[in-house]
C-alpha cells in the first residue's frame, strides 16, 4: 500500500470531497430520499458532517451555512428548483431503510 504523508492524505480526501460535492450538484435528478434509500446518507447528512467537523475544530457554523456549502446555493432555493415530492414507493422504502431511526 502506498504510504501517504498526513498532508497528502488530507489533500486527497479534500479533493475527493470536492469531486463528490460537484457530482451531487450536477446530479440534481437524484433526490435526497433516493440517496438515503440506497446509500444511507444524503446531501443533508453530508452537510451535517461538514458542520460537525467545523465545530470540532472550534468553528461555529449554522445548518444553513453548511447546507449552502454542499448544495452550492441556499437549501430552500435548491428545494424549490430541484426537489420533487417523494413517491409512495420512495417513502415506504425510506421507512424501512431510514438509518436515523
Amino acid at each position: 500500500m502506498t504510504t501517504l504523508s498526513k498532508e497528502q492524505q488530507t489533500e486527497f480526501e479534500a479533493a475527493a470531497f470536492r469531486r463528490l460535492i460537484t457530482h451531487l450538484r450536477e446530479r440534481t435528478d437524484v433526490q435526497n430520499i433516493d440517496l438515503m434509500n440506497l446509500a444511507g446518507f444524503c446531501r443533508n447528512c453530508l452537510s451535517n458532517w461538514y458542520r460537525e467537523a467545523a465545530e470540532a475544530e472550534g468553528v461555529t457554523m449554522t445548518k444553513d451555512e453548511s447546507r449552502e456549502i454542499v448544495y452550492g446555493m441556499p437549501y430552500e432555493d435548491w428545494k424549490n428548483i430541484h426537489q420533487t415530492e417523494a413517491s409512495p414507493v420512495q417513502k415506504a422504502a425510506f421507512e424501512v431503510n431510514n438509518p436515523h431511526k
